[in-house]
């Protein structure tokens, strides 16, 4: 019996440049909440860009946000927070600096701090990915605890990631997140998929998980039942039988 259902957003609930979640899944979201079956919105994504983005049905929502660092629960109330340390964190992000035109992205808890090399990328976090953004002189500067730290790189994640990952894989989760984004945590999203299951007292076997990404992969080997869209990397379609085109399809058959 599926008690939760969590689906990752870019690439999966959004596709080919969609910036609006559909009315189909907002009409299943509400028939399936009256069933009483949660739902979880999981995403690099901070919260309020998350929540903001579910809007219609974002009360009685859940909410794992930065790949699983954060996870929210109903009402605001923040459920797991997973920390790095803040000497590693200041080192990989001088790292991200130190490769031209790549930017670093550190997320707190509920805020995108930059270090912006041009306007044009503050503008894309702001107003296109929809975070809370803070502009820092440095990483130094950062006031919170460092819980994600993005490179992204407008010629591909996968150009720079040979040039960060052989150093950080070891101490980091270090995942492509879409197409410009190289992401590091200490969580990924079965971190935030566990915790969730605890809080609700729910199997991971109970659970339906959608996504379409390399960052998806700890999520949908966490739970009893994964889906992965038709549209992704060869390498995963190989790896998960079980695909869709979008995750609408799959919910209104439930």
């Amino acid at each position: 019996m599926i008690k939760l259902i969590a689906s990752d957003i870019d690439g999966t609930l959004l596709q080919n440049g969609e910036a609006a979640i559909s009315e189909r899944f907002f009409t299943q979201a509400r028939r399936l909440r009256n069933q009483g079956i949660a739902l979880c919105a999981a995403s690099g994504r901070q919260y309020s860009s998350l929540k903001n983005l579910f809007a219609p049905v974002a009360e009685g929502m859940y909410f794992l946000c930065e790949n699983g660092a954060v996870v929210y629960g109903p009402g605001a109330e923040l459920l797991s927070k997973t920390v790095i340390d803040r000497a590693l964190s200041l080192e990989l992000c001088r790292d991200i600096l130190a490769i031209p035109d790549c930017e670093v992205l550190i997320s707190g808890t509920n805020m995108s701090y930059l270090c912006p090399k041009t306007q044009d990328y503050i503008d894309h976090i702001r107003y296109f990915v929809g975070n809370n953004t803070t502009v820092l002189p440095s990483p130094e500067d950062m006031p919170e605890d460092f819980v994600k730290i993005s490179a992204y790189y407008r010629p591909g994640a996968t150009v720079i990631e040979p040039l960060l990952a052989p150093k950080w894989k070891d101490t980091f989760q270090v995942a492509v997140a879409g197409e410009c984004w190289l992401d590091f945590t200490l969580a990924d999203k079965a971190t935030g998929i566990r915790a969730l299951c605890t809080a609700l007292n729910i199997d991971p076997k109970d659970t339906m998980a959608f996504g379409d990404n390399y960052n998806d992969i700890p999520m949908l080997d966490a739970v009893g039942h994964p889906y992965l869209m038709s549209s992704a990397a060869q390498p995963l379609r190989q790896r998960y039988g079980t695909q869709c085109a979008r995750p609408e399809d799959v919910l209104e058959k439930l």
